[in-house]
């Protein structure tokens, strides 16, 4: 692992893990007072490639995150030392380590796969792809509630991503998938996503064999490409969620759910089947998911910049008008007008009378006169 960067800031708490272009670290920001989790780029990881795909995925992030559901970016910038990073929401766990302890209880799973699909639902509505959904990619945030995280390979819906590019978290892809027939769509990520609470309610991904030989990548990229359903091996498992489960991972596309939100109401009609309160499903609207596109072929290296203010700003009509007539300045206070001493006179004249009207009538008043 890499040595913690320096950020203005931020105090370094320790490490919170490695992968293969980037580490992440444990800080505690000073103010707002709250601890963060930094994702930094490797050193020697940063090329163009990586630097874009790190891009896209601040970029992501940060549009998105406004979804109860996908992780929250508090920041992406550049360190002392020159790395891009990404300051993000601290979640202290995910379903990935969780369910190799066993599998998750029904009622959880079903909450987290209607939240899940809300947040895809989204991201799908703004035009874009995860490409790598799997249970370490849903973090569990401090309130116990999963969010979805890591968009570093995401891809525009409308080039089903590039065919160079192929995210191969093998025992969650679809068959399309691994056979490089796409590197991503819709319907390959409603598979991702069944696939993934197949493994949260088994405690074992779809396809994985009892036998520990024969799962090397090979075999199970077989076995998932032939894509014959066996139904969760828990005793007493639901029936209806085994349907589910088995229509969207169907082995040609167009026989899946047509979209996250109807993966999404299908688990909820299951809930209730269940006598469990369906989850809220939570989908931005398409107009609002797709107003601001994620440019995909930003490489260029982006940090902190100087402020500057727009020519036609009010700044620039003031300045331009004092140019003009240096003597007027619309900043300073209205002059106070001036009397003539005349005037000045006259009106003093007439205080004077009024203050001698009203103290005669006191008088009257105290002798009984009046």
């Amino acid at each position: 692992m890499s040595a913690p960067p320096v950020l203005a800031g931020y105090s370094y708490v320790r490490p919170l893990g490695s992968g293969g272009f980037a580490d992440v670290f444990l800080y505690e920001q000073d103010l707002p007072r709250r601890v963060a989790a930094v994702k930094v780029l490797l050193a020697d990881a940063v090329n163009p490639e990586v630097l874009r795909n790190f891009n896209v995925e601040a970029d992501i992030s940060a549009r998105l995150s406004a979804h109860p559901a996908i992780v929250t970016i508090y920041q992406a910038s550049i360190s002392s030392d020159g790395r891009p990073y990404i300051a993000m929401e601290y979640c202290p766990d995910n379903m990935g380590t969780r369910y190799k302890k066993g599998p998750l209880p029904v009622a959880e799973v079903l909450d987290a796969g209607v939240r899940i699909a809300g947040a895809l639902e989204t991201v799908h509505r703004a035009g874009l792809l995860h490409r790598d959904i799997k249970p370490s990619n849903v973090l569990m945030s401090s309130l116990g509630s999963p969010v979805l995280a890591d968009f570093g390979i995401a891809a525009a819906v409308v080039d089903e991503g590039d065919p160079e590019i192929i995210a191969m978290s093998v025992p969650w892809s679809a068959p399309e998938v691994l056979q490089e027939r796409v590197s991503g769509s819709v319907a390959s990520e409603v598979w991702s996503l069944a696939a993934t609470l197949y493994t949260l309610f088994a405690g074992r991904t779809p396809f994985e064999s009892d036998d520990r030989a024969a799962n090397s990548r090979a075999l199970l990229t077989r076995r998932i490409v032939k894509a014959h359903y066996t139904p969760v091996p828990v005793p007493g498992f639901p029936k209806a969620i085994d349907e589910v489960l088995s229509t969207a991972m169907q082995r040609d596309p167009s026989r899946r759910f047509s979209s996250m939100a109807e993966l999404a109401e299908r688990l909820r009609w299951a809930q209730y089947e269940m006598g469990i309160a369906p989850t809220a499903f939570e989908a931005a609207s398409a107009e609002w998911a797709a107003a601001a596109p994620v440019n995909f072929s930003d490489a260029a290296p982006r940090g902190p910049v100087v402020t500057t203010v727009d020519e036609g700003g009010r700044r620039a009509v003031r300045a331009a008008r004092q140019d003009r007539n240096p003597r007027v300045r619309d900043d300073l206070p209205a002059p106070v007008r001036q009397r003539s001493p005349l005037a000045a006179g006259l009106i003093g004249a007439g205080i004077g009378m009024a203050v001698l009207a009203v103290a005669g009538v006191a008088v009257l008043m105290m002798t009984g006169v009046l």
